[in-house]
């Protein structure tokens, strides 16, 4: 047999296939410093999910006062049925708040915001009076 064939089909790996040296004339191996490369790595990934956590807070935010908002109009008293599509207006009078069709200008009481009922019955934010913060409003109304 031939002796160039039996290595050549030997089960263990052939030492130029090696990831260590297998001879003392074999280039030496110089372990390389990754240190700089997972820094950067690091830094990057970490800047990258910071932004992610910020977009999702922020978005998390906006779903609460959604919330906030659909829930303070929907305690609030009024006397009809809200149409699909049209602006309310939301009003505090005394205490308790009220939700009307009659417009800031032609009614003197602490105006809230302004909302529209849409098809899947939640009322978008149309416009807010600058004096009034939801989020205040449920900490200071809500146990």
């Amino acid at each position: 047999m031939d002796p160039i064939d039996t290595a050549l089909q030997a089960p263990e790996p052939r030492g130029n296939y090696l990831a260590y040296p297998v001879s003392r004339l074999a280039a030496k191996i110089i372990p390389q410093d990754l240190t700089n490369f997972k820094s950067r790595g690091v830094s990057r990934v970490e800047r990258e999910l910071q932004q992610e956590m910020m977009e999702i807070q922020e978005r998390y935010m906006e779903v609460i006062d959604a919330f906030n908002w659909n829930k303070l109009i929907y305690e609030a008293h009024f006397g009809f049925e809200p149409v699909i599509g049209e602006i309310y207006h939301l009003y505090e009078v005394g205490t308790k708040c009220h939700l009307s069709m009659i417009e800031p200008e032609k009614w003197h009481q602490r105006w809230i915001g302004s909302f529209r009922l849409n098809a899947d019955g939640r009322w978008q934010v149309e416009k807010t009076a600058q004096d009034f913060d939801i989020r205040n409003w449920v900490s200071t109304h809500v146990g």
